[in-house]
């Protein structure tokens, strides 16, 4: 097995290739209106070129070492569900950020959850890393659910800990801890 493909249960994380870039874009567009309020570059406008040009910011993450961004797929048909990754990655003290959005026509069928084990394991796994925190928003309701989920703990709020569309916003810290 690629050492760069994860599994967890009936999905694939693999990194993006340029020919997903039709599906990530059909994806976003699936997806804006509920999005767009945590994830401002998502729009219902949302082009290949853009998820072209995200696509080789992930290949640069990796190839400096402080990012693994994979697509979500489904193991059976393909399909594209997702994106999730580690990124931040600090090497010391050892620990990063853990992020992920589902496509809206696959909510609500536990795969955040999984996805976030699985990135779990290859941070405390192969990347040796002793810390992932899940940096949810105030208000996101659905996201601070994914973090309880796949059993990360809640450490409180931080004050201005994002900036969402030019604004600071306070978020729940969820960390995983090997």
């Amino acid at each position: 097995m690629d050492d760069s493909q994860l599994h967890a249960d009936g999905l694939l994380l693999r990194p993006f290739e340029d020919a997903d870039a039709a599906a990530f874009a059909a994806a976003v567009r699936e997806s804006a209106e509920g999005m767009r309020r945590w994830m401002p570059w998502s729009s219902v406008d949302y082009r290949v070129e853009q998820a072209l040009q995200w696509f080789q910011a992930c290949r640069d993450g990796w190839a400096a070492g402080t990012a693994c961004e994979y697509g979500i797929f489904d193991q059976d048909t393909a399909a594209f569900v997702g994106g999730a990754g580690l990124n931040k990655i600090q090497h010391d003290p050892r620990f990063c950020n853990l992020g992920y959005w589902v496509r809206q026509s696959c909510r609500g069928q536990g795969v955040a959850p999984r996805v976030v084990q699985a990135l779990a394991a290859q941070a405390f796994g192969p990347l040796g890393l002793h810390r992932v925190e899940i940096v949810v928003a105030v208000d996101n309701l659905a996201s601070e659910r994914v973090a309880e989920k796949a059993g990360a703990f809640r450490e409180g709020v931080a004050r201005n800990r994002l900036v969402i569309d030019g604004r600071p916003a306070d978020a729940h810290m969820f960390s995983l801890v090997p």
